[in-house]
């Protein structure tokens, strides 16, 4: 009756989850003991919510978190308190970890994994170190010295993209002796994705055609081809793609020199640029882009109530941000060859914007997709269904969902029934 510890951890939060695993039981091979929610890591005072099922829940803010090393610390701490559960009972800790280069499945942690998740910090720089803040923790013997501490990658369901449209038009000969290339992101999301959209349809994972949006303060959009990733939005990084809370998303590659030029203007004169180093455009371009520069606020329900009295900000965010989306869709519908089963909202976003929800499926009727039911969009908010249908009922056409994603809980999936 092992204990299985899943970590998620964000640029600014970690979520932690406590399951007990049943291996045996390959309908439902995990149960939830508890949860715990960090977020605002990075600006303090941090949130803190810890719940157990069907038991005591705490929520709090605390300005003694200050990174997700103090974090994972405090969580522990609760943990040590919590009548029933013993520490030692835990065998796996399962690491969500952003970016894994050419990492194709788990890997259990080991100096030589720890210092390749450490390399590729540099592609995934609000996430990856988050995570081997945590993991340095669980390697620790005085915290977990029995448990073993697996990654799962958000690369990996990526793997299966095509060179031709994974490769970008550089050298090839630098660019394989180099990694760059798309590697494509979310994909543990993905994953819980197409195994509960397949649930829901009762069809064959290995038999769908699917356009998934992951819709979040992190946004990505994926093309789903008989049960595998064939296109994704981000790239080489996360960065690349749609626009984000405080992401450009794509963009014209000169943009950031002509954005940071003294003259304020397109000018090859040496005398007048600034010296820009490539920490500093991608700190521009991830931290201090997107909805933030936009409309000056990283809450999108803040941007979707307020798009109508303030075009110029909140307006042009929730436009673009449509308009970006449409461009994935629309390209990915090409693909797929117009044999789409299902458009699928998931993320904070895609899961709790009845606003966005109705504003895409209008745009994208001219598909074929099924029309959007007012009434059932209006419900996904207090519904507790993982996936739910938003279009009107015997609607013909590629069907409108919502899925709930759970990045914690598919790690424990894959480990349970192996």
């Amino acid at each position: 009756m092992s204990l299985v510890l899943s970590v998620n951890a964000g640029s600014s939060s970690l979520k932690i989850a406590l399951f007990r695993a049943f291996p045996e039981n390959k309908d439902e091979p995990v149960k939830l003991l508890l949860t715990c929610s960090i977020s605002n890591i990075s600006t303090p005072p941090a949130e803190f919510s810890y719940k157990v099922q069907n038991g005591s829940t705490k929520q709090e803010e605390l300005n003694d978190i200050h990174d997700h090393e103090s974090g994972f610390s405090h969580f522990l701490d609760c943990l040590d308190a919590e009548e029933g559960v013993n520490r030692e009972d835990i065998t796996h800790v399962c690491h969500r970890v952003v970016h894994g280069g050419d990492y194709s499945d788990p890997v259990l942690i080991n100096d030589e994994a720890y210092t390749h998740i450490e390399r590729l910090s540099d592609l995934a720089p609000l996430h990856n170190g988050a995570a081997l803040a945590v993991i340095k923790i669980c390697l620790s013997k005085s915290k977990f010295h029995h448990a073993k501490s697996i990654t799962f990658f958000d690369t990996a369901f990526h793997r299966s993209i095509p060179p031709h449209i994974s490769s970008y038009a550089i050298d090839q000969k630098d660019a394989k002796s180099r990694g760059l290339k798309k590697y494509g992101f979310h994909g543990l999301s993905y994953s819980f994705i197409l195994r509960s959209v397949a649930d829901f349809l009762q069809k064959p994972a290995s038999s769908l055609n699917l356009i998934v949006l992951h819709l979040g303060s992190g946004a990505s959009a994926c093309c789903i081809r008989q049960g595998q990733s064939l296109d994704t939005s981000m790239g080489l990084t996360p960065l690349h793609g749609l626009p984000g809370a405080t992401r450009s998303g794509a963009i014209d590659p000169s943009l950031i020199f002509h954005y940071t030029n003294k003259a304020g203007r397109m000018s090859h004169d040496e005398g007048s640029a600034v010296h820009l180093h490539v920490t500093q455009a991608e700190h521009i371009l991830n931290t201090e882009a997107g909805w933030k520069a936009l409309a000056g606020t990283t809450d999108f329900g803040v941007i979707t109530q307020k798009r109508e009295e303030d075009p110029e900000g909140a307006g042009l965010a929730f436009d673009l941000f449509v308009d970006r989306v449409l461009n994935y869709v629309g390209s990915y519908h090409l693909k797929l060859g117009a044999q789409v089963d299902a458009l699928v909202f998931s993320g904070g976003i895609g899961e709790h914007s009845e606003e966005l929800r109705a504003v895409l499926a209008e745009r994208i009727a001219c598909l074929g997709y099924a029309s959007i039911s007012a009434e059932r969009n209006a419900a996904v908010q207090g519904a507790e269904d993982i996936v739910l249908d938003v279009g009107v009922p015997e609607a013909t056409g590629p069907r409108l969902l919502v899925c709930r994603t759970n990045e914690e809980v598919c790690s424990f999936i894959f480990l349970s029934t192996r």
